[in-house]
């Protein structure tokens, strides 16, 4: 009705102008052709039809647009409830298929990023057993589980997905992800270079090396009763938002070469045995436990 009361409303202001340019045209002119004023009056009005018409057919690209926006909006959200559900299938690689198509999601939908990474660390955080893990090892050629073999081979693949959705060099995306890992059983984890915002690693046990050089965290980093069964590399690393070792617990050496952080420094906890390199603390960098032991320095 409304597109009917509009086409009708430029029909008549057509007319409108048509009569109007005319007459205007002979009492300016009188002398002139009734033809040619005639003719010039139509195609003022024709104008005014021509400019209805472009104004239509941008409207129905704009609203054609929505649509199109809309509806991959609506793909989007399938794609993701699907690819979360089959996490849950008994095959592995159904599962390593699912957490591939969350992290194409992530690139082509960026306001899924934060999502695809809460799903990743939520799948980490589930309870995990492998024989050749329970004792801190990595290498031990141990009791068979294969059932475990595979999920562990899942499991590696969600870390690896995790570093490659996070911003690093050169990468426009500014914005900073939150990881959320407390609690989960991880090995060799790696997050070289990443940009990120929060690191919750309560509780959690890392096997293997674990390499966070070059990390830039802006936000704080908890390692609060954390356990770390192979090297820690936070050589480079910049820490800006604090970092937590509160009963935390090493087994193996710790490469601080160059590391820095500021805010908090919470070292409640027996230093490690071996050190490579110093921590460089900020100067208002608030610190709690006992620095015996510690590799500390003013940056």
């Amino acid at each position: 009705m409304k597109g009917r009361l509009m086409l009708l409303a430029t029909v008549l202001v057509a007319i409108a102008v048509t009569v109007a340019t005319t007459v205007v045209l002979l009492l300016v002119e009188p002398t002139a052709p009734r033809s040619e004023a005639v003719r010039t009056g139509a195609l003022s009005g024709g104008a005014v039809v021509a400019l209805y018409a472009l104004w239509l057919n941008d409207r129905r690209r704009r609203v054609e647009e929505e649509r199109h926006a809309l509806e991959g909006v609506k793909v989007a959200d399938e794609r993701f409830a699907r690819s979360v559900e089959l996490l849950g299938n008994e095959a592995d690689q159904v599962r390593v298929g699912a957490l591939h198509s969350l992290v194409w999601l992530a690139g082509s939908t960026p306001r899924y990023k934060q999502t695809v990474l809460d799903v990743l660390c939520a799948y980490l955080r589930r309870p995990f057993d492998h024989p050749e893990l329970r004792d801190g090892s990595t290498g031990a050629a141990g009791e068979s589980d294969p059932e475990a073999d595979r999920e562990r081979q899942v499991r590696l693949t969600a870390q690896r997905l995790i570093a490659d959705v996070l911003p690093w060099g050169e990468d426009p995306d500014q914005r900073i992800y939150d990881l959320d890992l407390s609690g989960a059983c991880l090995e060799h984890f790696r997050l070289e270079g990443r940009r990120i915002g929060r690191l919750i690693a309560r509780g959690a046990r890392f096997h293997g090396i674990t390499r966070l050089g070059q990390l830039e965290a802006a936000k704080p980093v908890l390692f609060t009763d954390a356990c770390f069964l192979g090297r820690l590399d936070l050589r480079l690393a910049r820490l800006d938002g604090g970092v937590s070792f509160q009963r935390t617990s090493f087994a193996d050496e710790v490469a601080l070469d160059r590391a820095t952080v500021a805010t908090f420094l919470d070292i409640s906890t027996a230093a490690p045995a071996g050190q490579l390199g110093t921590f460089a603390v900020g100067p208002e960098t608030r610190i709690d436990g006992s620095v015996e032991g510690w590799a500390l320095a003013a940056p």
